[in-house]
């Protein structure tokens, strides 16, 4: 984590994108013998990870976390934006509506732009669509980061080690900087 914190010297914090994505375990990463945190989540596919990234207005990424697969984007968010330095405005999908994220948000001095659910009784009239269409940059840091085999497919038993593989990955996306 440490390199990829010191790379992270100068992000555009002008727009912020949040976004989960879900890494597939291995069979031989669950079972670690020790109590340490592990990460790993059961869900219908078998044992995942999600990685919880934030990725600044360039693309690239500023800040992430992993939890277990099963855990919703709306439970880590406000950790994940709680971390997150002060930026103009924060872009998530519809998967991060909640009352309480908008508050967090508002509350750090930014803007949501966060779509309402199809069964929201509110509109979307202070959406920002033009922004909301640059959230392909947090995607593609995704697509970037599942070149690298041990992120694509999680062989570490341990999170703190799944967390190092990513950092590292992270930290060779910033490098061209």
């Amino acid at each position: 984590m440490g390199i990829f914190n010191a790379l992270v010297v100068d992000p555009d914090l002008e727009w912020e994108f949040i976004d989960g994505s879900i890494v597939k375990a291995h069979q031989h990463s669950s079972g670690a013998a020790c109590e340490q945190e592990t990460a790993i989540g059961k869900s219908v596919a078998g044992n995942t990870s999600k990685i919880h990234m934030a990725v600044d207005a360039c693309g690239l990424p500023i800040h992430f976390s992993v939890t277990g697969g099963e855990v919703h984007d709306c439970k880590e968010a406000p950790k994940l934006v709680a971390e997150l330095p002060k930026g103009d405005y924060i872009v998530a999908d519809r998967g991060y509506d909640s009352e309480a994220l908008r508050l967090q948000i508002k509350d750090k001095g930014a803007v949501p732009v966060i779509p309402r659910k199809k069964n929201s009784t509110r509109g979307n009239d202070e959406m920002d669509w033009c922004l909301y269409k640059y959230r392909h940059l947090v995607e593609n840091v995704f697509a970037r980061l599942k070149h690298f085999r041990a992120i694509a497919t999680r062989y570490d038993k341990l999170k703190r080690n799944f967390e190092g593989s990513i950092a590292l990955a992270c930290a060779f996306l910033w490098l061209p900087m």
